[in-house]
């Protein structure tokens, strides 16, 4: 593949906000206005522009603000899917894992080995089904022509094996285990930064803090959220890719929120884990929680499937009952007693699921986990086009998706979709990235860019350390980040650009590093 290499015109930064944002609003229109800067209304952007569209993407806080830096941190290859008999959708998810994997994205996206422990909890009947369905995922891999260099075949573990790769787990009973293997990202928040950077060098105008007030089929009324200012953007097409906001912004979108609990735990606390682990949630055949590890000393617990009733919040709560939920399926399985007061952290994200149900519509209930993760793009009588249900995985395929139907709704003068071979930046091919003369750690968040951020510590060594002990994020990329990938606010640094927010000690304790950083570069920032 041809490396994304320092794509130029990628970079993000506050200046450069300011003067797209000044020529864009009360200015000609553009052919697409965007409205959500999470991974579909990035790649929304994304799309459009490498189809040589003008574009405008607009969010009124930050790039992956919502639901898209709240994921489980994987690359589904649809095995769940296949599980409710939804085909398409598993077939979907397995051809796009493997764009992400082998063209697009292979500097943020790896395979990740998961172990299923056969506990006593897990009958034979249980385990046959898995390991049925585990096969059935590498068939879909075959079907995607995703190489076997790129996920491993699953494999029938022996209880040593299981023990090996997963030494927290309880010996009792054990006996043996399942192997799989799926994609795993380095972080979600950062491969929404990719893509919207990608798009940034095919010249889309990605304007975050700027908040839409009032949206039509000919642009939006919008206030810069910095300046108070408003103003309006106009627009021959305008995409709807605000997530489980998106019912607010078009009449007659109907959303049923899901959410998704992880819990934070330090790894040290279950020892090393060079796998993850699928564990059996008892009493139920096919749901499992999931066991992540980070490799930046944390490890990821989740996830749940809980209806959300109400105002959609910002931010999501995380429920003690959720907490509680998680700990006891962890504690079915590990020899080693996970407690509450073990839960460093905890996070919550949204899935805008498309609410088509009879029982919702009559005021009844049902499960969220039993609707169609299908993604849907409508348009509105009135022409916008608005995307929203799907997952991470698929991110791609609901943009294109979207775009064409804006496209085709406005005959806007546009080819097809480019994106399916479009390398993001920083990517490169595994010889090309193995050659990176940086850290491995850096390598796999910001593949061929990881030297130019390593440079930044040659020039000044202070910025070479750690933010705060105990964690691999140093102030070179907090630097790199106000600079290149458009963070504004200390809150973009802390809890998307890295994830050190994620547990609220380590917030607390990397808040003067990370002011520092911003007050030292205010005179090319602006006022941050």
């Amino acid at each position: 593949m041809t490396a994304a290499t320092d794509l130029p015109g990628s970079s993000l930064s506050a200046a450069r906000r300011s003067r797209e944002l000044a020529a864009t609003v009360g200015g000609p229109a553009v052919d697409v206005l965007v409205v959500g800067l999470g991974a579909t209304g990035a790649g929304a952007a994304l799309d459009a522009a490498a189809r040589g569209l003008t574009v405008a993407a607009v969010d009124a806080h930050d790039l992956a603000f919502g639901t898209s830096r709240f994921s489980s941190k994987l690359i589904h290859g649809g095995l769940r899917y296949l599980a409710s008999a939804q085909l398409d959708v598993a077939h979907e998810s397995a051809v796009e894992r493997g764009v992400l994997m082998e063209r697009t994205a292979p500097h943020l996206v790896r395979a990740q080995p998961f172990v299923l422990p056969l506990t006593p909890l897990v009958s034979r009947a249980q385990s046959a089904l898995a390991w049925a369905g585990f096969r059935a995922g590498d068939t879909l891999r075959l079907a995607a022509r995703t190489a076997r260099a790129t996920l491993p075949a699953p494999r029938r573990l022996s209880t040593v094996e299981t023990r090996h790769l997963a030494p927290a787990l309880r010996t009792q009973g054990l006996r043996g285990g399942l192997l799989s293997w799926d994609g795993r990202l380095t972080d979600d928040a950062r491969l929404v930064t990719a893509i919207a950077r990608t798009a940034a060098a095919h010249h889309a105008r990605i304007l975050t803090r700027v908040r839409v007030l009032e949206l039509t089929a000919s642009g939006a009324r919008i206030r810069d959220e910095l300046t108070g200012e408003e103003g309006e953007i106009r627009a021959r097409a305008v995409i709807n890719a605000s997530g489980v906001w998106a019912g607010g912004l078009v009449d007659g979108i109907r959303i049923r929120p899901s959410r998704g609990t992880h819990l934070v735990l330090r790894s040290e606390h279950l020892g090393p884990l060079p796998a993850g682990l699928h564990v059996p949630v008892p009493g139920e055949t096919n749901r499992f929680v999931l066991v992540l590890p980070q490799g930046d000393g944390r490890v990821y617990v989740g996830l749940t499937d809980e209806p959300v009733e109400g105002d959609i919040p910002d931010v999501p709560d995380v429920p003690e009952s959720d907490i509680g939920f998680l700990l006891d399926v962890l504690g079915s399985v590990l020899d080693v007693p996970v407690r509450r007061d073990d839960v460093v952290g905890a996070f919550a994200g949204l899935r805008p699921l498309l609410d088509t149900t009879p029982a919702a519509h009559s005021g009844g209930a049902s499960r969220t986990s039993d609707i169609s993760r299908r993604h849907a793009v409508l348009t509105s009588p009135e022409g916008v086009t608005t995307v929203l249900g799907g997952k991470l995985t698929t991110y791609r395929r609901m943009a294109e998706d979207a775009v064409d139907a804006a496209v085709a709704a406005h005959r806007l003068p546009a080819g097809p979709s480019r994106t399916a071979s479009l390398p993001l930046v920083g990517a490169a091919s595994p010889e090309a990235l193995g050659a990176v003369r940086a850290p491995r750690r850096l390598v796999q968040r910001y593949g061929t860019e990881a030297a130019a951020v390593q440079a930044l510590t040659a020039r000044d060594p202070r910025l070479g350390g750690p933010v705060l002990p105990g964690h691999p994020v140093t102030a070179a990329e907090l630097l790199w980040a106000v600079r290149h990938e458009g963070a504004l606010h200390e809150s973009d640094l802390l809890d998307r650009r890295t994830r050190i927010g994620l547990v609220p000690a380590d917030r607390a304790a990397a808040l003067d590093a990370v002011r520092e950083v911003l007050g030292e570069v205010s005179a090319q920032v602006g006022d941050v």
